[in-house]
């Protein structure tokens, strides 16, 4: 449990720890605030791809095995990011980094092959989870304050001393398995499916720039994105042993808990990491905090909230279920975010605080634990890793939409009705999202019933 747990710790370093330095890394490489916010972009791309295919991978090569090459694929991506002399080679680093992104559902697969009583399991599940999500706000606090005393390198030095030691960790405590039956890897099905996500995400990242957009560019994209699918698609009909089958994707465990996460996501991630600190520091529509202190007041009490209540949540999905649960959260986040959308219009520090709490114990602490928990539960015993592995594709593919969605929605109505009327727009965006996820979530299946 600790190996696993410290090897979740070192995807979440890897993801948000370096939030607050992004500003030290342009001074310091002397390059372009657009660049580094590209080394972001592929650092969250690159792992989005490799939770595509790593976890089925893992299933056929072993578990362990896979997860110290993630691990040391991740430290050397450290290293080469804190030697960096410049952003090209920082973008190497990332790259190899990214190799961090299918962690959690590794380690969510790896604790329940340990771990066979469903109720031991969704308890020690929800730690985990919690966990991945609760330091979030801690470790940018961390970061901060490292890359202000002795710069960006000294956050990648971290990272790297707590990959090196997840690697002991895992090597010494954990233990190997495999799918009960190991034939040979997919790689063509995964070529395709790479293919497909990679030019999607692409496609969103170039839509978020709204009206600066290549939107022939992006629309290309999305023709490719969408020819790559159907290639896929048809490969893993004529396979043997496709990478997903056909059969598995046509289920509502797989398009039912896909389209939820999708949902869900969307509607939440660009409210906590886009909207609400946007309110908080603008000066004259919102509460004027300064940048430095935005992070106590809202990421922060988020992120925490949701570590305290994560294993609350496990123990209630252990009595009451999964999708009991996970409904009775995204109900209460319904709340959090309408919540929103009433401060967004009378802006209140306190407000802002109170949307954080509500949503970090019933987003982060629940939704967040349920969603990430259904995607192993409701996986077939014979293909273990495919579901996590998508699931983890469409907590991504969420993240990337709900910033072109709130946005493009704050973006036209602010220009027609003003600043705050922007903000309401957004809020009642998500909303609107957050709905269409919750009514979603009535196709996922009764973990058990194989449909």
């Amino acid at each position: 449990m600790v190996a696993l747990l410290v090897a979740i710790f070192a995807f979440q370093l890897n993801a948000s720890m370096l939030s607050p330095a992004l500003t030290t890394m342009e001074h310091e490489l002397n390059t372009s605030a657009a660049s580094i916010a590209l080394t972001q972009t592929i650092f969250f791309t690159a792992a989005a791809l490799f939770s595509l295919f790593l976890p089925r991978m893992a299933d056929l090569m072993g578990r362990k095995k896979i997860l110290l090459g993630m691990l040391a694929a991740t430290t050397i991506g450290c290293v080469i990011s804190a030697l960096a002399p410049n952003v090209t080679f920082l973008m190497i680093g990332r790259i190899f980094q990214g190799a961090a992104g299918p962690i959690v559902p590794m380690c969510l697969i790896m604790l329940h092959q340990r771990v066979t009583e469903d109720k031991q399991y969704t308890k020690l599940m929800a730690i985990l989870t919690s966990v991945n999500g609760g330091i979030a706000g801690v470790d940018a606090l961390l970061g901060g304050w490292l890359a202000g005393n002795w710069g960006f390198r000294a956050v990648f030095w971290v990272m790297a001393i707590i990959a090196a030691a997840a690697i002991i960790l895992v090597f010494l405590f954990a233990e190997e398995s495999t799918a009960a039956e190991t034939p040979a890897m997919d790689w063509l099905g995964a070529l395709f499916l790479v293919v497909a996500m990679g030019t999607l995400i692409t496609a969103i990242n170039e839509m978020q720039k709204l009206a600066a957009a290549n939107w022939t560019y992006a629309i290309i994209l999305i023709v490719i994105s969408a020819a790559s699918f159907i290639a896929f698609w048809q490969t893993e009909k004529r396979k043997k042993d496709p990478m997903v089958s056909t059969f598995y994707m046509k289920q509502r465990r797989t398009w039912g808990l896909l389209i939820t996460t999708t949902l869900t996501m969307t509607g939440v991630f660009a409210v906590m990491n886009g909207i609400v600190p946007a309110i908080a520091q603008d000066p004259k529509f919102g509460t004027g905090l300064g940048a430095d202190v935005v992070s106590f007041a809202t990421l922060t009490p988020y992120a925490l909230i949701g570590l305290a209540f994560g294993p609350v949540a496990g123990v209630l999905a252990s009595k009451f279920g999964y999708l009991k649960v996970l409904r009775g959260g995204m109900i209460v986040t319904l709340a959090g975010v309408a919540l929103g959308f009433f401060v967004a219009g009378h802006a209140n520090v306190w407000g802002l605080v109170l949307v954080s709490v509500i949503l970090g114990f019933s987003y982060a602490g629940t939704v967040n634990i349920m969603l990430n928990g259904l995607g192993i539960v409701l996986s077939p015993k014979d293909n273990e890793g495919y579901l996590p592995g998508l699931n983890a594709g469409a907590f991504n593919l969420g993240a990337g939409l709900s910033y072109v969605a709130l946005y493009a929605a704050q973006n036209v109505v602010s220009q027609a009705s003003g600043v705050t009327a922007g903000y309401t727009a957004a809020m009642m965006t998500g909303l609107i999202l957050v709905v269409l996820g919750f009514a979603a979530s009535f196709l996922i299946p009764r973990p058990g019933s194989n449909e």
